[in-house]
């Protein structure tokens, strides 16, 4: 990893944005560590190996935990890829202004849209699965009334907290990234060190669970286990006009956010395996939720209730952090025109200087998907189905529009640049990618129909309502936003920056 040139004279922040077409309107008030609790707490480790553990054991044993690694690997590709595209545009929104100005805007929408809803949905499954984690903390009993209470209540309080402003929401995302490291990383090492009750040779042993199949088909059939984890650092480019220095920070902070994740969530699925005291029943899908004993076993009464006390708390936090990513997503749409109400979506509060209409929104739908599911509880698992994929396929939209202005001769005019080996890691990381959706796309095999095909079908129909209505209500047309221009941004950045230079010798 190298820096261009134009790293020792860099524009400011307001003359950055001022190329890009906006003007400089948000606090930036967050620093490189706030930018990294925000992304670090929307990946949420502690959230994606307690959603995913007993699933990942039962389907391919102890092994399932190297796809953390190879997972992890993959993304960490990707991110080097969003880390050139958000240093020459250090904008809000993320994923649709990235794809809009490597391709255009058409392509930017639909990219955008699919990314929007797997974002809502997230956020609806991630208050749910908090919502089991507060009724445990209070002794209450989880019903589906009480769990749909305790999901509205951690949606509006996340709300509350966004309204506040940024600095407040990078307060919250530091809490709760701390209580990400001692949850994951603390009670991982502790439970490695002093409750160990299997040799770390478990991670060899499949343990029985291919049957008289191959092992390669468990296997490949656990990659859940990473998949699902991987995902949030792009968080981060999401609220870049807030952060001091975006163009340096950004990048560093989603790199950081893919290797302390990483980290973290190998400790703590590698305690909770190896602390076990009855690892056997877990893998053969007999004990469905195993990390509550696991902890009372090691921890005791009180220690598993502050356990739980952390994990409301990351959960809390990562609510918070998906809640302002979105938001600042539909922000970022509605500024350029492209939704319905857009003028209203793109209103900051003078006060807050947050975009609270916004706001509301990435906190009304999913409290209705919440509702839904409190009717239906099969529901969670038929919305949620397509999260992941489509946010895989959001993320290679734009890794794919980076390697299309590559070949048209693009080279990187941000501060954070790959040099020479920016066309392989382009490469390396569109087929990491591609191999990531067909892990997630390949149908199931439990003969039911709908069930087996859950998950492109859950894509299918949000690509589908969107092509419609990009066809008939054309937003892309109601927009002026620049695009398909990272050509001609890196040349009148790097024409500016030169002009920097030469009046300061």
């Amino acid at each position: 990893m190298t820096t261009d040139p134009v790293k020792t004279a860099a524009l400011d922040d307001s003359e950055h944005l001022q190329v890009l077409g906006y003007d400089d309107t948000f606090n930036r008030s967050m620093s490189l560590w706030a930018n990294f609790a925000l992304g670090f707490t929307y990946l949420s480790p502690l959230v994606g190996v307690y959603s995913l553990f007993a699933l990942a054991l039962s389907v391919g044993g102890p092994p399932s935990i190297w796809w953390i690694l190879i997972v992890g690997a993959g993304q960490l590709l990707v991110s080097l890829v969003f880390g050139e595209v958000v240093s020459q545009y250090p904008i809000h929104g993320g994923i649709y202004p990235w794809a809009r100005r490597l391709w255009g805007r058409r392509y930017a929408w639909m990219a955008a849209w699919v990314y929007i809803w797997a974002m809502i949905v997230t956020i609806t499954a991630v208050s749910e699965y908090g919502s089991g984690f507060a009724a445990s903390l209070f002794g209450l009993e989880a019903t589906p009334t009480t769990t749909l209470l305790l999901t509205l209540a951690l949606l509006v309080i996340a709300l509350v907290i966004n309204f506040s402003g940024t600095q407040w929401l990078a307060r919250v995302a530091r809490i709760g990234l701390a209580a990400e490291l001692i949850g994951v990383i603390g009670v991982g090492l502790y439970l490695l060190i002093f409750q160990r009750k299997q040799e770390f040779g478990i991670f060899f042993d499949t343990m029985g669970v291919e049957g008289d199949g191959s092992y390669a088909t468990a296997f490949f059939g656990a990659a859940l286990a990473g998949l699902f984890l991987f995902y949030g650092f792009e968080a981060c480019g999401d609220v870049a006009e807030e952060v001091s220095q975006p163009a340096r920070r950004v990048p560093r902070a989603m790199i950081l956010t893919i290797l302390v994740g990483g980290v973290s969530a190998l400790f703590s699925f590698g305690g909770y395996v190896l602390a076990a005291p009855n690892l056997q029943e877990i893998v053969n899908g007999e004990d469905a939720d195993p990390i509550p004993g696991i902890l009372e076993a090691t921890l005791g009464e009180v220690g598993a209730k502050i356990f739980l006390v952390i994990a409301v708390t990351a959960f809390l936090s990562c609510v918070l952090s998906l809640q302002a990513a979105a938001s600042r997503l539909l922000f970022s749409f509605g500024r350029d025109g492209m939704l319905p109400g857009h003028r209203w979506l793109s209103r900051i509060s003078p006060r807050s200087k947050v975009p609270t209409n916004a706001l509301i929104v990435s906190c009304t739908i999913p409290a209705i998907i919440a509702v839904l599911v409190w009717l239906n509880a099969d529901l969670l698992v038929a919305v949620t189905s397509f999260a992941v994929l489509g946010i895989y396929v959001a993320f290679q939209m734009v890794v794919l529009g980076a390697l299309r202005q590559r070949l048209r001769g693009w080279r990187p005019a941000g501060p954070f640049s790959l040099g020479a080996w920016g066309f392989v890691v382009n490469i390396l990381a569109l087929a990491y990618g591609i191999f990531a959706m067909v892990l997630l796309a390949t149908p199931g095999s439990s003969g039911v129909f709908f069930t087996d095909w859950i998950v492109l079908f859950g894509l299918a129909v949000v690509v589908v309502i969107g092509l419609v209505y990009l066809l008939v209500a054309r937003p892309d047309k109601l927009s002026d936003a620049p695009a398909d221009d990272a050509v001609a941004v890196a040349d009148e950045l790097r024409r500016r920056t030169g002009a920097i230079r030469t009046v300061s010798s």
